[in-house]
C-alpha cells in the first residue's frame, strides 16, 4: 500500500477504503487497519472513520520544508566527500548509468529511486550517523515527490542527468566549491518546480 502511494499509483485525494484495500492484497481488514493507521503516522494518509483514508498530496511547504533540509545535509556531506574515496566514485558511476537506462525505458518510478540513491550515497560517505538517519527519514517524501515533479516535468528528467553528471565530475576532480554548488543547484529546481519557477 506505501508503495502504491508513493509510486503513485494512488494518487493525492483518492479516498481508499479498507475492504476494497483488504480484498485487493488478500488479507484481512485487521492488517489493513494496522498499515492505514502507520501510514497516516508517516504523513501520508489521512483516515477518516467509517469513511476510509484519504491519500494526502504533496504540498508545496512540504516541498520546501524537504528541500531546505536536503540542501543543509547534502551541501555538508558533499564538501565532506572530498577528496572522494574511489568506492564512491565507483559506486555514483553505477547508480548514474542505471539512471540513464532507466530514463530510456521511461521507468520514473525506478529512476526516482536510484536518483535517492545517488544523493543517500555521498551523504553516508560523510561518515555521519545522525546524518545518515535524518536523511533516510527524507526517503518516502523524497521519492513522492521526486515521482510526482518528473510526470510532470518530462523534460526535466534529462537536467536531472546532467546535474547528477556535474556532481560526480565534481567528485571525480576534487572540486570542493564545483561539488558544493552543483548539489545546491540540482537540489533547488525542485522548490523552483514548486514554486512555479520552473528552470
Amino acid at each position: 500500500m506505501k508503495e502504491a502511494v508513493l509510486d503513485r499509483r494512488y494518487e493525492g485525494g483518492t479516498l481508499l477504503t479498507e475492504g476494497d484495500l483488504a480484498e485487493a492484497v488478500g488479507v484481512s481488514r485487521t492488517p489493513v487497519r494496522e498499515a492505514l493507521l502507520r501510514l497516516e503516522v508517516e504523513g501520508l494518509l489521512k483516515l477518516y472513520p467509517k469513511k476510509g483514508a484519504l491519500v494526502l498530496a504533496v504540498s508545496a511547504q512540504e516541498i520546501s520544508d524537504v528541500v531546505e533540509t536536503r540542501l543543509l545535509v547534502e551541501k555538508f556531506a558533499v564538501a565532506k566527500a572530498v577528496p572522494a574515496p574511489a568506492g564512491l566514485i565507483e559506486r555514483l558511476a553505477e547508480l548514474l548509468a542505471d539512471m540513464r537506462e532507466q530514463t530510456e525505458a521511461g521507468d520514473l518510478a525506478a529512476l526516482s529511486v536510484s536518483d535517492r540513491a545517488f544523493h543517500a550515497e555521498i551523504v553516508r560517505s560523510a561518515g555521519n550517523q545522525i546524518l545518515s538517519r535524518l536523511y533516510d527519514q527524507l526517503r518516502d517524501r523524497q521519492l513522492r515527490m521526486g515521482v510526482a515533479l518528473m510526470h510532470a516535468h518530462p523534460d526535466r528528467v534529462a537536467k536531472n542527468i546532467t546535474e547528477h553528471t556535474e556532481i560526480l565530475d565534481a567528485l571525480r576532480a576534487g572540486d570542493e566549491a564545483a561539488a558544493t554548488e552543483a548539489v545546491h543547484r540540482h537540489v533547488s529546481w525542485v522548490r523552483n518546480l514548486a514554486q512555479g519557477d520552473v528552470r
